[in-house]
């Protein structure tokens, strides 16, 4: 039983990690020495992708600290 557990947390840790960087900031960091980036997404298209990515994130999160008090309890 732990082991499915133990599984099941990397997992959520796992995907928690790429929607945190799937995510995009509002600064541009280093982009913003050679100049602006564009992309070619429109605002509302970006927008809806990003809620999804931080619904993901938060479920995630979510997720990774019920099961690992779910394992703390067991163990």
């Amino acid at each position: 039983m732990t082991i499915v557990f133990s599984i099941l947390v990397i997992l959520a840790a796992l995907f928690m990690i790429v929607t945190v960087l799937l995510q995009s900031t509002d600064d541009q960091g280093l982009g913003s020495i050679a100049g602006s980036v564009t992309t070619n997404m429109p605002k509302t298209k970006a927008a809806a992708i990003e809620s999804k990515l931080e619904l993901g994130t938060k479920i995630s999160a979510g997720v990774f600290v019920v099961l690992s008090l779910v394992l703390w309890m067991i163990g």
